[in-house]
């Protein structure tokens, strides 16, 4: 495979060509600066995070300011009453894991839910949409816990300090973009039929358009006493009680005593080797890491660099090993504190061997059956942060579908989490409903290092998209040698396997080639040409030209990076009597 130096008609960057002739142009522009680099889905969060940098914060400070700006620049993707995984790994080399994601309210059941079908595609609904829509859908949120223990426990500012650019946003108001505008468009029906979130993105009965000006003066308000109260004003405070009667008001289960009992939990860095390389996951519920693991443990013996991007045996077989990923996942993971995860099983060299027989490279094949296939929505964010001292920081949030439950507490400006959508709504199963549950997340926060050195953190939104498309990024780098901005926005291909269809990226110009898409088809694959796969990701690489942060076309990604610094120690401005100006 070969780059060129011509410029492709959608991009700004140079165009990728394989021995395949698969070709597609980046279309964003990577940054870089010694001093750190913030990469979110926004460009004013990007530009909180840096504002830290600046301050002296660290890559900690970053990513939380980041986060609680995307919750106003970003709404229908994350907010104070959220879910997530957050995987850091400071400059002496430890790394930390926090599982902040939501929990079932401890009134749950396994039947809380009436299922619509017990056959595929149905299978998730229940009667009415009560897991996704209202106040029944409601986890215990977790990102609101994190970020303020984050700052807590490592950060180099303050709280106040780390939300100002989030409140400012909020009470003055930023001007909206079209990809903004497109989901608020999407979601009207449904944002239409709850009066707070109608007021605030229906204005007179119609969505918000691109360059409107949106301002939210209820959530600066609850940005300000989280930023005085911390915490303790969402569990089990003022603002935590008035949210938790709301709910209970409209027929919802989660009560202030949820928000009270609920914790993080720190849990142990999942790593495995991948041709010299450490990968570094979060480890379940969260199955995104897992099943990343597995799929480089079955792809090592094969060799994927000279298969070579884009071709017919290269996206086989990544089909072939996310059926297998998939078919494990349906059956094996789920919370570990109510069932037990095999987990140095699924990632041990001898199961692969045994799973890797099964592959043809000629044939599509269909791994041992697991559950209906999984449904998680897409919409989720990331950020991605490095400072000049070697912490990295990657963080995965959400709250669940677009614009969460599609409801919000009158008086909080909050958006609350649809969470309670990704239990398995028919009793008896691994992810079945049940009190206090976690449930199961594809989420993926990465961090990859080699020689005791970072080389790459990133993530993506996307629900059950997201682990195979992290895993392509990284194989991107690694096997077919691309730099950062090539291997995030190259074209992705996915599937859960059984038999169901592969799905290609197919966006006019920038594309899986349709000779390649007849290729799979004919080795067995139904292969179905989609405007994009998963969401924006973002990523933050470490080469010997220096830290560059890079955001693909798929959202607002913007990388934004600090270089220079303070003036050299010792330096001072001098003047004389007789140089005066």
């Amino acid at each position: 495979m070969a780059k060129s130096g011509s410029q492709g008609s959608r991009g700004a960057g140079p165009s990728w060509r394989s021995r395949a002739g698969t070709v597609f142009t980046t279309e964003k522009t990577p940054a870089a600066g010694e001093q750190g680099v913030v990469v979110t889905n926004h460009p004013i969060a990007s530009a909180a995070g840096v504002q830290m940098l600046a301050q002296g914060g660290n890559a900690i400070d970053a990513a939380v300011a980041a986060l609680f700006t995307l919750t106003v620049v970003e709404p229908m993707m994350v907010g104070l009453f959220g879910a997530g995984w957050t995987n850091i790994r400071f400059g002496d080399g430890r790394h930390r894991i926090i599982d902040n994601y939501s929990c079932a309210p401890a009134a749950a059941t396994p039947e809380l839910f009436e299922p619509v079908s017990d056959q595929w595609p149905d299978y998730m609904a229940t009667v009415g949409r009560a897991n996704e829509l209202g106040h029944l859908a409601v986890g215990v949120p977790g990102t609101l816990k994190a970020w303020t223990e984050l700052i807590t426990d490592h950060g180099a500012l303050d709280l106040p300090t780390v939300m100002a650019p989030a409140i400012h946003h909020a009470d003055r108001g930023f001007r909206i973009t079209p990809y903004l505008a497109t989901s608020i468009a999407t979601h009207a029906k449904d944002l239409a039929a709850s009066p707070e979130p109608s007021a605030l993105f229906l204005p007179s009965g119609s969505p918000l358009q691109p360059g409107d000006l949106l301002r939210q003066p209820e959530l600066a308000d609850s940005l300000r006493l989280v930023a005085t109260d911390g915490a303790a004003a969402l569990y089990g405070g003022s603002l935590g009680r008035v949210v938790a009667d709301d709910i209970q008001r409209h027929g919802g289960i989660l009560t202030l005593a949820d928000l009270e009992q609920y914790r993080t939990i720190e849990r142990p860095p999942l790593s495995r080797t991948y041709r010299g390389h450490e990968i570094t996951v979060p480890p379940p519920p969260c199955s995104g890491g897992l099943h990343i693991l597995q799929i480089l443990e079955l792809l090592s013996a094969h060799d994927v660099g000279a298969m070579g991007y884009g071709t017919a045996d290269s996206f086989h077989l990544l089909a072939e090993c996310f059926g297998i990923a998939f078919a494990d996942r349906a059956a094996h993971v789920g919370d570990p504190a109510v069932a037990e995860v095999p987990v140095d099983w699924l990632l041990s060299p001898s199961y692969a061997a045994e799973r890797r027989a099964g592959i043809d490279l000629a044939r599509r094949s269909v791994p041992a059956p697991g559950a209906p296939p999984i449904v998680e929505p897409s919409h989720t964010t990331q950020v991605t942060t490095a400072d000049a001292d070697g912490t990295v920081v990657s963080m995965t949030q959400t709250i669940n579908a677009a614009f969460g439950a599609k409801v919000m507490t009158p008086g909080t400006g909050l958006l609350l989490n649809n969470t309670m959508a990704m239990f398995d709504p028919h009793p008896g199963q691994a992810n079945s409903v049940g009190p206090s549950k976690r449930m199961t997340s594809s989420m993926a926060p990465t961090i990859v290092s080699k020689d005791g050195r970072p080389v790459l953190a990133l993530g993506t939104p996307g629900g059950v998209r997201i682990f195979p498309s992290v895993t392509q990024a990284i194989i991107n780098v690694i096997d077919h040698q691309m730099s950062i901005q090539e291997a995030i926005e190259a074209p992705r291909v996915w599937t859960q396997g059984q038999d169901l269809e592969v799905e290609a990226d197919d966006s006019q110009s920038f594309g899986v080639d349709p000779a390649l898409r007849d290729a799979l088809s004919r080795r067995g694959h139904r292969v179905k040409a989609v405007p994009n796969i998963a969401g924006g990701m973002n990523a933050v690489s470490f080469t010997p030209e220096g830290t560059v942060g890079a955001a693909c076309w798929r959202a607002d990604g913007t990388p934004i990076a600090l270089g220079g610094g303070l003036a050299r120690r010792g330096v001072q401005f001098r003047t004389t009597a007789s140089r005066r100006t």
